[in-house]
């Protein structure tokens, strides 16, 4: 797929990020499903968990494009950005600070417009925040 050509440039990029949970118990729930809920909360799943998400930056699809070109196009940074474009989501979960951040890090801001340096500091600082919270997560994806 030709990213240049993703039906996802068209409209606006949010990054969606974590601010908290909470488990969804409106109704009479048994002990024993609750015992199942927490253990699958503790071990990862998030059954019966809401997720609150709130937008920390905003982008057109044209400037992520602009802004992940930057990135080195063999890189697995690269390869974890683009899926924006080719799924309309994408998930950071903690696994992938690391090698975000060093190649983001990387990126010579002096080649790099405006928008495309407050991107990558507003991401460094998101995945700063998930480095400190580790059950903190990031969600780019698409909207109208």
């Amino acid at each position: 797929m030709d990213v240049a050509e993703s039906r996802h440039l068209n409209g606006e990029v949010y990054f969606y990020r974590l601010t908290r949970k909470f488990v969804d118990e409106k109704d009479d729930i048994p002990q024993s499903a609750k015992q199942v809920m927490y253990y699958t909360l503790a071990i990862g799943h998030h059954l019966g968990i809401v997720d609150c998400l709130s937008a920390a930056m905003t982008c057109s699809g044209t400037e992520y494009l602009d802004w992940i070109s930057a990135l080195d196009p063999e890189s697995e940074a690269y390869r974890k950005m683009k899926g924006f474009l080719m799924f309309g989501e994408i998930t950071v979960f903690p696994e992938h600070i690391n090698m975000l951040a060093l190649a983001f890090d990387r990126i010579d801001q002096a080649q790099q417009s405006v928008k495309s340096r407050e991107l990558t500091k507003g991401f460094i600082e998101v995945l700063t925040a998930i480095y400190h919270e580790p059950n903190m997560y990031l969600m780019i994806r698409g909207g109208q």
